[in-house]
């Protein structure tokens, strides 16, 4: 509904209401254009669509893929959507993502934790919620300095300028983002993952990512200790999560199916069975075992081509994988999950290599065309040595000489200024746009940024302003920056709502409005 229409449609209710004529019309349009989303399922639906369009523009073209960077907090999200518009003029092909990291470790009121499910599950979607508000609060924002400038240009007269303020307010393109939000390994049982996807989704999530480690036994995808679950187990989350989408009228909501198998060797549980090659079959028959003769004390055997065989079975009750099989598991659970309910696909690696990668997903493809992936350009990585190594390797295998490199330490700053450091970093530039291309990754994500960008910066400043620069240390190399690089938040009360406060101040009260944004306003020294 266009700007005009809103006004005419409240003109029309507050006619037949004569208490009513205080209430003006259009500050009542442009409330409602300010509040576009009344509840996380309008979010959810929206977002869901976005999702879907952009799939559908990535099959048909890998350019078209899509990005986003994690966050922890409603503030930084906003920020980042805010920078989207202001660089790219379009938050097309940018979203948000939600970290079960980050939320163990920076919102739990047990303090910073591990990223094990140890965290509160509900502080998840609190997270989802938050990030919304936010969202919807840079729409607000934005929109109310459009409005103050639409009533400006109509007090000047200027119609030519009134007209085009008007076509940008009708076509205004919101904050509102898809969030990618990390379930973690459901938080127990199926039920219990159920449960709270509800909760995601009526929070305002379109996408839930789901991964196929035991719950209790949860491990960040980089570390070690990581144990799977059979696949029935985990198709019954899979459909957990989609019947709380279709529960709640989100029928397009994006589940995205993550395998750990890759890293780890580990199992809990013995897959039942009941048939040779059934899916349970071939999850057994990537087991550790030996053939036995006798039975012992305490044995667990299967049955395998005929054989009675013993699984490795550790001290810990857990089931040993045999080495060498984390790619062949990882095909098997992305086709399993695709073909059982999933969207997309999340391949846990342990180092950003287009090769590998792509190697899996074209054996996945070979059964399920379509197959894309959602990838972690992780921060656990040190991309730089990576890429080095690779390119090392690379002219190594091309009989290039590279007598004047030790490939254990190219991380070294004596390498920066190299040729190989060069080609290095331009594959680490087009990284995404070839993994696109070459590799089936449809959404490329950083899964910690802020974390990083927070503690590098804090440092920066504590070194500067602690020592002997002092206050020049915050005035050159933060609020100086603001002001030149135009960031929004120099202007702090405006990006907290305080001029959202003083326009509706002047909605309710009219002239005797007592607002903010007056003379002595200090904001005001930064209008220039």
């Amino acid at each position: 509904m266009t700007y005009s229409n809103e006004i005419t449609q409240a003109n029309s209710t507050i006619a037949g209401q004569p208490a009513w004529d205080g209430i003006n019309a259009e500050s009542v349009a442009r409330m409602r254009l300010q509040n576009r989303f009344k509840t996380g399922l309008d979010i959810a639906k929206y977002t869901a669509g976005i999702m879907r369009r952009d799939m559908a523009a990535y099959d048909a073209d890998p350019a078209a893929y899509t990005q986003s960077l994690g966050c922890w907090h409603g503030f930084i999200g906003q920020q980042k959507l805010i920078s989207i518009k202001k660089h790219f003029g379009t938050t097309k092909g940018r979203y948000l993502y939600l970290s079960g990291w980050m939320v163990a470790a920076l919102r739990s009121e047990f303090g910073p934790l591990p990223d094990q499910s140890m965290h509160e599950k509900t502080s998840v979607s609190a997270l989802i919620e938050e990030l919304y508000t936010f969202l919807r609060q840079a729409d607000a924002r934005e929109l109310g300095m459009m409005f103050r400038d639409l009533d400006a240009a109509q007090a000047a007269g200027d119609e030519v300028k009134t007209k085009q303020l008007q076509s940008a307010i009708d076509n205004y393109e919101t904050h509102v983002v898809p969030i990618v939000a990390d379930i973690d390994a459901g938080f127990g049982n199926a039920e219990a993952t159920y449960l709270l996807a509800k909760k995601f989704i009526e929070a305002g999530a379109c996408c839930i990512q789901i991964e196929n480690q035991v719950s209790d036994e949860k491990q960040c995808g980089h570390q070690d200790g990581k144990v799977t679950v059979p696949h029935e187990d985990f198709i019954a989350k899979i459909r957990a999560v989609r019947y709380a989408f279709m529960e709640l009228g989100v029928d397009d909501g994006v589940i995205v199916a993550r395998t750990d198998s890759l890293g780890a060797g580990l199992t809990k549980q013995i897959a039942f069975t009941r048939e040779a090659g059934d899916i349970g079959d071939q999850y057994n028959s990537f087991l550790d075992c030996e053939e036995v003769t006798e039975i012992g004390h305490g044995d667990v055997l299967i049955s395998r081509d005929g054989k009675l065989m013993k699984p490795k079975r550790l001290p810990s009750n857990l089931y040993q994988f045999r080495s060498g099989t984390g790619e062949d598991r990882c095909v098997l659970d992305c086709i399993t999950s695709l073909q059982n309910g999933a969207d997309l696909l999340w391949i846990e690696t342990e180092k950003p290599h287009i090769g590998q990668i792509g190697g899996m997903v074209s054996r996945i493809r070979e059964v399920i065309p379509n197959a894309k992936l959602v990838y972690n350009n992780s921060p656990s990585f040190n991309w730089t040595l990576n890429f080095r190594q690779q390119v090392f390797d690379a002219w190594s295998a091309e009989g290039k000489d590279v007598s004047a490199y030790d490939r254990a330490k190219l991380m070294s700053v004596d390498y920066d200024d190299t040729a190989l450091a060069a080609e290095a970093d331009e594959r680490i530039r087009t990284f995404q746009r070839d993994a696109a291309r070459e590799a089936g990754i449809f959404h490329h994500l950083i899964t910690l940024p802020t974390y990083h960008t927070a503690a590098l910066s804090t440092d920066n400043l504590a070194k500067e302003y602690f020592g002997d620069a002092g206050m020049l240390g915050y005035v050159k190399n933060v609020q100086r920056q603001e002001i030149r690089q135009g960031i929004a938040c120099v202007k702090h009360q405006n990006m907290s709502g305080s001029d959202i406060g003083d326009d509706h101040k002047e909605y309710f009260a009219g002239e005797a409005a007592l607002k903010a944004g007056g003379a002595a306003n200090t904001m005001n020294q930064f209008a220039a």
